[in-house]
């Protein structure tokens, strides 16, 4: 698949002097609380407004949003605040609706990325229309799957495109609702740096006491925006109330964020830089060749129990191995999260090559 800068379109024409800024609540309620929200966000750093106005639950019962009822009050947020409004569509009926209320921009959930059928009928609805759509990552870590999203919009002819990482499902998570899996998106934005990245904070924390973290790590990443949930009243929200904040904390958070320069021409700066990314090189060099001694004392470990007729999974050292590891690295400043994901992928490669001795 070819990004190019046409994808931006849609970006670029609003010619911003910082990353966009999409917020709004999670649900839209009433149309009170849609154009109050609206109103107070037309004061900040808003670019476009956002509201679900259908809701995917994960259970039966719960609120599924107000429907097409609430596309007028969308519109109404457009005709007094001049703002652009998005919405989130799962089907082609819902394509219809919003494109009958002149919904600037289309985005697509977690839960409809993970289906190609689900995602292909919406492209087939979307064919002959040039409104942006951006596509939420899948709620599972697959980079493909969510670069097929996007693919098969392309495929029907939608050129102003984008993605929303929004974090990945798990059921063991303290810190994160949904895990960012920050190097996914990273992969993405290298394959394809001209699509357009943004960042969704608010489904990746769960709570809002640690938005401001998660997203100045994304403007540190050189995302392209961020996707806020923002209610007038958090707490009294139908829907995720833990992690919307108000449009005057949204407005705060704005101001405490830090925009970084893409780069710097500055002697001293590159200078430093070419130093430390040469020790980084070597550094990862070095980590390869202790990564294939490694597996090469595995593979006859894999010999040794193969001749013995041993099982190649002992649980009780592996799991003694990765609370050390995990000890170890949290001694010297590393995360959990991130001395257990690389460790798990060692011990994965171990198994599959102590498996394959024969």
């Amino acid at each position: 698949m070819e990004i190019t800068k046409e994808n931006r379109k849609w970006l670029d024409a609003m010619g911003l002097s910082h990353p966009i800024v999409i917020a709004g609540p999670c649900s839209a309620e009433t149309e009170e609380q849609v154009l109050k929200t609206a109103h107070l966000l037309k004061d900040t750093d808003t670019n476009v407004f956002r509201a679900g106005i259908w809701k995917p639950r994960t259970r039966p019962g719960g609120f599924e949003g107000v429907g097409e009822i609430g596309l007028p009050w969308l519109q109404k947020v457009k005709e007094e605040t001049g703002m652009l409004v998005t919405t989130e569509v799962g089907n082609a009926q819902h394509v219809e609706l919003a494109l009958k209320y002149d919904i600037d921009i289309l985005w697509i959930g977690a839960r409809t990325t993970v289906n190609p059928f689900a995602v292909q009928e919406i492209a087939d609805a979307l064919k002959g229309v040039n409104k942006p759509v951006l596509v939420k990552n899948p709620v599972n870590p697959d980079l493909p799957l969510w670069l097929g999203g996007v693919e098969r919009f392309q495929a029907a002819g939608i050129s102003q495109l984008g993605v929303i990482h929004r974090g990945f499902s798990t059921y063991n998570s303290l810190h994160y609702r949904n895990k960012p899996k920050w190097h996914l998106a990273i992969e993405l934005k290298k394959e394809f740096p001209d699509l357009p990245l943004i960042l969704d904070p608010s489904h990746i924390c769960g709570r809002r006491d640690t938005l401001l973290d998660v997203s100045q790590t994304a403007l540190d990443l050189n995302y392209d925006g961020l996707m806020v949930e923002t209610h007038i009243d958090p707490d009294k929200a139908w829907s995720d109330a833990a992690q919307q904040i108000t449009p005057a904390q949204l407005h705060q958070m704005t101001l405490d964020l830090k925009i970084r320069q893409k780069s710097s021409s500055g002697e001293e700066f590159q200078r430093k830089l070419n130093m430390h990314r040469k020790e980084l090189d070597l550094i990862d060099s070095s980590l390869i060749d202790i990564l294939a001694d490694r597996m090469q004392i595995a593979e006859s470990i894999g010999r040794l129990k193969h001749k013995e007729n041993v099982a190649i999974l002992q649980s009780g050292r592996w799991a003694d191995i990765l609370a050390t590891m995990i000890q170890a690295g949290a001694d010297k400043g590393l995360s959990k999260e991130f001395v257990e994901e690389i460790f798990k992928a060692i011990h994965v490669e171990s198994i599959n090559i102590q498996h394959n001795v024969k």
